[in-house]
């Protein structure tokens, strides 16, 4: 029997705990292979002879304005130190979904939703009930940002890089496509062609794997995970944009926090366009030859045939514009 040692917070509801025990013990592994959390038991050993399965809910469950509050480990009285056992559940109960699909309506973890309708109508003895203000997550929030700078910079830095090693033919070519058709249109204005080069890549592809790292890698996308990479995908966004930002007292949190950032990153881009274009233009000989030998070399680790698939869907759900620029 594996055992580890997890850090949980008293705060932590039940499924909560079960998810940390969980990555304690399969961070290692693909997420797709981990057991979910509704389908596994946590015990707690209170003793040699004396053992409990803990639960979300349960008859102890506290109601409160007629919502259930999850059970947390300070509600179970789990000392620190507590020894508990996870393990499969023998029959899936369906008595209660993860913790994040639970009904807010009947649920709560540790304060309850803000309810305007339901403000209203408590009584004054219960009006006074104290808000969670946004200043106090402020200095937790300019902490986390510094521990995770660098981490930023390396994929700024990944992304808006040219490696001498495996240079990006495929951008160079398609960059290359858009200044003919500037130059075709007769668009001499720099600025509509960091446009167009912007909404093709980075915000049309890099932005989409930013918030969504599940597109690429076998992970797991939390909501708290959602709303982080939000952010980063905004600095991103904000980095390639031609517009200088405009920010005030009354600027959203996510648009202030990376304003210092900001200008370097906008130099980081525009030096990488700039490194694109001053690449050796490619033929479409030399363009087929480089797409021929990179299919060549992961004809492998794909699957033609869905691929194929997928990419039937397209046509065929596009297929009148696909007709009309074909007749153009």
């Amino acid at each position: 029997m594996d055992s580890t040692t997890v850090r949980v917070m008293d705060s932590d509801s039940i499924s909560q705990v079960k998810e940390k025990i969980l990555e304690g013990f399969y961070k290692n592994v693909p997420f797709s292979q981990w057991p979910r959390v509704e389908d596994v038991d946590l015990e707690w050993f209170a003793s040699s002879s004396d053992s409990r399965i803990l639960r979300d809910l349960d008859n102890t469950s506290v109601m409160e304005d007629g919502r259930k509050k999850l059970n947390t480990l300070a509600h179970c009285k789990v000392p620190d130190g507590a020894s508990l056992a996870m393990s499969l559940k023998d029959k899936w109960d369906g008595t209660l979904g993860r913790v994040k699909d639970l009904d807010t309506e009947k649920y709560f973890h540790l304060v309850l939703p803000n309810d305007e309708l339901i403000e209203t109508k408590k009584s004054h003895k219960h009006s006074h009930r104290k808000k969670v203000l946004p200043e106090i997550y402020l200095t937790r929030l300019l902490s986390t940002k510094g521990t995770l700078q660098k981490f930023l910079d390396d994929l700024f830095r990944a992304v808006l890089s040219i490696h001498a090693v495996k240079p990006p033919f495929a951008v160079k070519y398609f960059f290359d496509f858009l200044e003919e058709q500037a130059e075709k249109r007769g668009t001499t204005d720099p600025d509509t062609l960091h446009i167009w080069k912007t909404n093709s890549l980075p915000l049309r592809f890099w932005v989409n794997i930013l918030k969504n790292p599940q597109f690429v890698f076998d992970v797991e996308k939390t909501d708290h995970m959602d709303a982080c990479l939000s952010v980063i995908a905004q600095a991103f966004i904000d980095a390639c944009s031609i517009s200088d930002l405009q920010l005030g007292k009354d600027s959203p949190t996510n648009k202030l926090l990376y304003a210092k950032e900001i200008p370097e990153y906008k130099k980081a881009v525009q030096r990488y366009y700039r490194e694109i274009q001053e690449m050796i233009t490619l033929s479409e000989q030399e363009m087929n030859a480089h797409l021929a030998e990179e299919s060549r070399k992961h004809q492998n680790e794909f699957n033609t045939n869905f691929a194929m698939a997928e990419i039937y869907k397209y046509a065929k759900r596009y297929r009148g514009q696909v007709g009309a620029l074909c007749v153009c």
